[in-house]
């Protein structure tokens, strides 16, 4: 027995002995991590500078915090969510009880990504701890610092009979899905996330895909362009681009499009000044494989602002491009970096055209102060998630869930979401043994006017 195996076999007996279906417990659990994560923060923090250049501020802001806000809105909600619900029951089965009851899935494989490799991995791994689980966390090999630090502290805190983690490459990715899961959360690229969904097909497991996609941002005529363009710059710069729902490219009305861009400089400056590549608030690539992928994209249009490049600290600095061409690679693949493409248009009806043609993005960013618009696009496009007058900041509300559809994933987590998806609903009829109404038995003949009134 291999140890994915044996890992597995252990954590399927802990599931088994009915432990961690105790609320109480999981409880006591979610605080344990939280007192581990505060112990460790600057182990984390640090781990977070060395992979991506992340400032302490940056760190605890987007990965770090995020993960905090997650447990205590579990925490808060976990006891009314595990208590047995009430539901209406039908005429046709009086007299009886009808009542839904959420239940733990088993044991789950959760696999991370390297962009935001802290929150990326505990925020799912603290659903599943509440919702009754046992998992196996197989972080990302690019943010290795990363990756080793949160296994030092979730084997601090846990053993591995509840939580364990497997670190490596594409060989361990591989190992784990050849495994039967009872429920797989994948955070990643659309090609790992097809191989992943194909491996749980073997089992029919379950599985959350949180991909990505090209995120469009619409700023018409009506917009306030000064705010607009300094809040997609910074959705943009946020990571360095290296955000799954950062703003892909802008749509502007072309009437606006100089005044947009040149806010839009001088919003990037106001942040990161004139040398961003030498400012420490501004992070870095993750590796020289997507620096060198990202090189090759400042060609795709005609550079209005930026293009600096430092290949020993891997940073390019937030670059603008016009006029992009929109066979390359900048407007078919996702960007994954500080690369923004500006196209204009003559009409909203063109904008929202260019993106129905195209993937389901995972969100969409509508600056504008006209109330139809806002409404006919939060109505008809479909997306995964977005804002209007801002980017990026909805993933900052705990109350809300996140998650994409068609191309850009499927499954949501976050606020009851992220317990829903490592729960079972189960419905359960308790029908009482007083009376038994014989309508349902056969013979049926003279029964079907009845029937027909109890349902209709």
């Amino acid at each position: 027995m291999n140890e994915i195996e044996l890992c597995l076999s252990e954590q399927r007996a802990f599931f088994q002995s009915g432990i961690t279906h105790d609320v109480g417990w999981r409880k006591k659990q979610l605080l344990a991590l939280r007192q581990a994560l505060e112990k460790n923060e600057e182990l984390l923090l640090n781990a977070l500078t060395l992979d991506l250049g992340k400032t302490e501020f940056e760190g605890f802001a987007t990965e770090l915090g995020v993960v905090y806000g997650e447990i205590k809105h579990l925490l808060k909600h976990l006891d009314s969510w595990c208590r047995p619900h009430r539901v209406p029951t039908s005429l046709l089965n009086f007299p009886s009880r009808s009542f839904t009851l959420a239940q733990p899935l088993g044991v789950v494989l959760i696999m991370s990504p390297w962009n935001y490799p802290l929150q990326l991995t505990l925020a799912p791994l603290v659903a599943a701890m509440a919702a009754g689980n046992c998992a196996i966390v197989k972080p990302s090999r690019y943010s290795e610092n990363t990756s080793r630090a949160i296994e030092k502290v979730l084997s601090q805190c846990f053993p591995s009979n509840y939580i364990a983690t497997f670190q490596g490459g594409s060989a361990i990715n591989t190992e784990l899905l050849k495994h039967h899961f009872d429920h797989i959360f994948f955070t990643g690229g659309t090609t790992v996330g097809k191989i992943v969904m194909q491996a749980a097909s073997n089992y029919l497991t379950p599985i959350s895909l949180e991909l990505g996609g090209k995120s469009p941002a619409i700023v018409d005529e009506t917009a306030n362009i000064k705010l607009a363009a300094r809040r997609i710059a910074w959705g943009k710069c946020l990571n360095s681009g290296q955000t799954c729902v950062a703003p892909d490219y802008v749509l502007v009305k072309r009437e606006i499009l100089p005044v947009f861009v040149d806010e839009l400089k001088k919003a990037i400056q106001e942040m990161f000044g004139t040398e961003p590549l030498y400012n420490k608030d501004f992070p870095k690539i993750i590796n020289q494989k997507h620096f060198t992928r990202l090189i090759s994209l400042l060609s795709c249009g005609t550079l209005a602002y930026g293009g600096q490049i430092d290949p020993e600290s891997l940073k390019i600095a937030p670059t603008i491009l016009t006029n992009p061409d929109m066979d390359s690679p900048l407007m078919t693949d996702e960007i994954f970096g500080p690369i923004l493409p500006i196209i204009g248009f003559d009409s909203f009806e063109q904008a929202t055209d260019y993106i129905r043609d195209r993937e389901h993005p995972l969100a969409l960013y509508l600056f504008s102060n006209d109330k139809k618009r806002q409404k006919w696009v939060v109505s008809n496009l479909i997306y995964g998630g977005g804002c209007i007058n801002d980017t990026v900041a909805h993933l900052a509300n705990p109350s809300m869930a996140f998650g994409g559809v068609g191309g850009s994933g499927m499954g949501s987590y976050h606020a009851k979401e992220s317990f829903t998806t490592f729960s079972h609903t189960k419905s359960i009829l308790n029908k009482r043994t007083w009376l038994d109404i014989k309508i349902r038995y056969a013979p049926y003949k003279g029964k079907l006017s009845l029937v027909k009134r109890l349902m209709h």
